[in-house]
């Protein structure tokens, strides 16, 4: 029986119990270090559950900010609350979560960070979702609030779309993608039944190597849809988390022995499945995510950066490298392997973009083969050919140029070794998404893909004389001269080329006020197939910089295109007074810290 069909029946069979008031079953354990601000929000977000606690456990790391006073005062008006003062602090998550569990007298058992809260009805739901499964695990979905902005992003949607049960982990492999401890119930007697701890002391990513131990020990889990964490992301804050500061490479190298021990303990439990998808894990999320960033390191970070990663992924086999050999991350990675000092970063950073852009030249080997540059032939682009032309990692140029008379967009699509031809790309779709609410969307229209003339429909090259690579400026237009302004985008070393152009409505992107938009494009194929894409960011004069457009309605709209960290475009838009001052006061922000 699979876990989808299992679940329907008993879904159903516990449906009746909901509105029953359950026993107090479940303890909260709540960590803590100098977080006096935020602690008792987290505290009190576990008791006002409801009668199904039956404790809430806060444990605080040594902590010199009152903190403990706190907790103690709240302790004396609600009988549930026991607080337990470490005299040593930890330097981690670890230890004193395990103080935590220790202490705990429920059957169940659920993890809070000081800085978190749970939404209401979170223990309810997954409380029922347990007993009424009969499952050792019941896990929910997690969103990551951005603060102070307030917008949300799911953690891992695709494992909690529907309720389900799962029998075994290795029935679905992608649970090894959560690895947070946060966002489940636990049983409490098969966490100590089967030893499984946080690993102890300073251990930067303790969750990845808790969830190992965990998956390892093949519990029954129950999955459901229902909002059960709420992880706060205060990225402003002088005092970043563990896991958000990433800023020194010590950080790195604490990720990959969470990743390494992780994969040891799966193998080690003989579930093979699930400690390549660890390893497939880090591919596709640890390394891109930080390759992301790699333009905003240093020289001898980089330098040590590399070198670890390449002593990490050398411990990779050749099954590690052949499932899925066209997907970004897999690439990426050999790449890094293939080459003994840090190299093409800009094209890396653009293929660890999500969606990921492998960026021109397209180069070939002597007897034909796609590969990754003349330089690197040893990494082979071939798998490419067979990749769905809906998964292929499409480059698309941007340049935006806010004028008085009027913003207009010119995108440039390019051949990708004649899949893009043979696909035969007809129009794109263009929107703009404010990113502090994803809900919110500018429609700039479907625009017609016009090949740009004199050049071949499904031509392949290895790079030519004076493109400009990721973050370049504008180069020469393609061999037969430009059909239109889009034409004259940097070819970047590709041959097959396809643009379009249109006008930005800016008074639609001032509508919200300040704020900053992201482009998305979605390419659209003969074959009704497409294609979602972000478009990267040209450079060179007069582009990415700030301009104060004319407004009838705002007096003036300030306008500045950039790139994220990926190399993406987006806009910042900042309408009237109130946009030019809250500009004003962000850049003496800067300057004074």
């Amino acid at each position: 029986m699979n876990a989808e069909s299992e679940t329907a029946g008993e879904t159903e069979g516990h449906a009746d119990g909901q509105g029953e008031r359950r026993p107090a079953e479940v303890a909260v354990v709540v960590i803590g270090y100098d977080d006096a601000a935020h602690v008792t929000d987290a505290v009190r977000s576990a008791l006002a559950q409801g009668p199904a606690v039956r404790e809430v456990v806060a444990v605080d790391d040594c902590s010199q900010d009152g903190s403990v006073g706190l907790l103690e005062r709240l302790a004396a008006s609600e009988p549930r609350l026991k607080v337990i003062r470490r005299r040593v602090n930890s330097g981690g998550c670890g230890t004193p979560r395990n103080t935590g569990l220790d202490a705990v007298t429920s059957p169940y058992v659920m993890f809070l960070d000081s800085d978190d809260v749970l939404p209401p009805g979170a223990v309810d739901a997954l409380l029922a979702a347990a007993e009424g499964t009969h499952a050792e695990v019941a896990s929910g979905l997690c969103v990551r609030r951005e603060l102070p902005s307030g917008r949300e992003v799911p953690w891992q949607p695709r494992l909690y779309t529907l309720h389900a049960v799962v029998p075994r982990p290795a029935q679905r492999t992608r649970l090894v993608h959560d690895t947070l401890c946060v966002n489940k119930l636990y049983r409490t007697a098969f966490l100590r039944a089967h030893g499984i701890r946080f690993p102890e002391g300073r251990f930067p990513y303790e969750d990845v190597v808790f969830t190992a131990r965990l998956l390892a020990a093949a519990p029954r889990i129950a999955l459901i849809p229902d909002r059960v964490y709420v992880w706060h992301v205060r990225r402003s804050q002088t005092r970043l988390s563990i896991s958000l500061d990433r800023s020194g490479v010590e950080n790195w190298r604490a990720r990959t022995e969470a990743c390494r021990q992780a994969y040891e303990v799966l193998l080690g439990a003989g579930q093979k499945e699930l400690a390549r998808t660890a390893r497939a894990k880090f591919l596709d999320h640890d390394l891109r995510m930080y390759v992301r960033e790699l333009g905003l390191r240093d020289a001898d970070y980089r330098r040590a950066w590399w070198e670890l990663t390449r002593a990490h992924l050398a411990e990779y086999d050749a099954d590690d490298w052949a499932r899925n050999p066209a997907a970004p991350g897999r690439l990426i990675g050999q790449v890094v392997l293939a080459s003994p000092a840090p190299r093409d970063l800009p094209r890396l950073r653009e293929l660890a973009a999500r969606p990921a852009r492998l960026y021109p030249p397209y180069a070939r080997a002597a007897d034909g083969t796609p590969v990754w540059s003349d330089a690197v032939p040893q990494v082979s682009l071939e798998p490419l050919r067979a990749r769905p032309v809906r998964a292929l990692p499409l480059a698309v140029d941007a340049e935006l140029r806010p004028g008085a008379r009027g913003t207009r967009l010119r995108l440039r699509l390019h051949e990708l070794y004649g899949r893009v031809a043979q696909a035969g790309p007809e129009t794109v779709d263009v929107e703009w998404r404010y990113r502090d609410d994803g809900d919110v969307v500018v429609h700039g229209g479907s625009l017609p893909l016009a090949p740009c003339a004199g050049v071949a429909g499904a031509g392949d090259t290895a790079g030519s004389a004076g493109s400009a690579g990721p973050g370049g400026s504008a180069g020469p237009a393609g061999r037969g001269g430009p059909a239109g302004p889009a034409c004259r985008l940097a070819s970047a070393g590709s041959d097959g080329t396809w643009s379009a152009e249109t006008a930005v409505d800016l008074l639609a992107l001032a509508a919200p006020g300040v704020g900053i938009w992201d482009l998305r494009l979605r390419i659209r194929f003969r074959d009704g197939a497409s294609r979602d894409v972000t478009a990267h960011a040209l450079t060179g004069p007069g582009l990415l910089s700030r301009r104060a457009v004319p407004s009838a309605r705002h007096g003036v709209v300030l306008v500045q295109p950039y790139a994220t960290h990926s190399g993406a475009l987006a806009l910042r838009v900042a309408p009237g007074v109130r946009g030019v001052l809250s500009v004003v006061r962000a850049r003496l922000r800067r300057l004074l810290h």
